[in-house]
C-alpha cells in the first residue's frame, strides 16, 4: 500500500502532519507494508531563489493582518505543534523558495534516504532555525543523514531533479489538492490538512481492506447464533 503526502517545507501543519501519520502508522498492523512517498508542493514559488525573508512580517503583510494578530495565530500553531511533540518557533523564521530543498528530497529518494531527509529538513528549518534554501544548507544538512555531498552538489548545481518536482505539483493539482499537508492512499483516499491520526488510521484501514477483500468458500455445516443441530 502506497501513502503519497503533498507537503512543503515551510509548512507548519505539514510537520504536524508527519507526526500524526507516524502515529496512525504506528497504530496500522500492517505498517510494513505501506510505502510513504513525499510528494513537493510549494506554498509561494514566487518566491526569487536566494533570496530570504523574515516570516513574521512576511506573513502579516501578505494576508493585511497586524503583526500582533499574526504572533497569535502562530503561538496557535506553536501549541498544536508541541502536542505532536514538536517545539516551533514560527515568529523567529525565516522563509525562502523551496524549490532547491524539493529537488534533494528527490534525490534523497534515489538513494533510499527520502524519509530521513524530510524530516531532517523539517526538523532544521522550525526547530533548529537553519536555512533551508542554500546549496551549502542543504549540502551539510544532505551529508547528516547520508548523502554524498558532491553528489548533493552536482544534482542542486544541474537542477537534474526540478521536472520531477514540477511534475509533482501538477498532480497534486489533478488530484484536486489546493493546500498542503494532502494525504493520498492508493491514488483512491485523499485527505487534506493535518487531518487527526485517528482519521488517518481509519483512511489506511479502509483501503488496506479495499485491496484485500476477504474471499470465502462454499458454507459447509456449522453452528447459527440461534441453532446448533447435532
Amino acid at each position: 500500500m502506497q501513502v503519497e503526502v503533498w507537503s512543503d517545507v515551510v509548512c507548519p501543519w505539514c510537520f504536524i502532519g508527519k507526526r500524526r501519520l507516524e502515529t496512525a502508522l504506528e497504530k496500522f498492523p500492517h505498517r510494513d507494508q505501506v510505502e510513504v512517498v513525499w510528494r513537493s508542493f510549494q506554498l509561494d514559488p514566487t518566491i526569487p531563489e536566494g533570496e530570504t525573508h523574515a516570516t513574521l512580517p512576511s506573513l502579516a503583510a501578505k494576508y493585511g493582518r497586524p503583526v500582533e494578530e499574526m504572533q497569535a495565530m502562530m503561538r496557535h500553531v506553536e501549541e498544536t505543534a508541541a502536542g505532536e511533540g514538536l517545539e516551533y518557533h514560527l515568529a523567529e523564521g525565516i522563509s525562502g523558495n523551496t524549490l532547491l530543498a524539493h529537488e534533494l528530497i528527490h534525490l534523497a529518494a534515489e538513494r533510499g534516504l527520502q524519509g530521513a531527509m524530510k524530516e531532517r529538513l523539517l526538523h532544521a528549518h522550525f526547530e533548529e532555525g537553519r536555512s533551508v534554501f542554500d546549496v551549502d544548507s542543504l549540502v551539510g544538512l544532505a551529508a547528516e543523514v547520508g548523502l554524498e555531498e558532491a553528489e548533493v552538489r552536482a544534482a542542486l548545481g544541474d537542477h537534474r531533479f526540478r521536472p520531477a518536482v514540477v511534475e509533482d505539483g501538477r498532480t497534486a493539482q489533478a488530484l484536486g489538492a489546493t493546500g498542503v499537508p494532502f494525504f493520498v492512499v492508493d491514488r483512491k483516499y485523499g485527505a487534506a490538512g493535518a487531518q487527526p491520526a485517528e482519521l488517518l488510521l481509519q483512511i489506511l484501514e479502509r483501503a488496506w481492506a479495499d485491496a484485500h477483500p476477504l474471499v470465502t468458500v462454499p458454507a459447509a455445516e456449522g453452528c447459527t447464533d440461534d441453532s446448533c443441530a447435532v
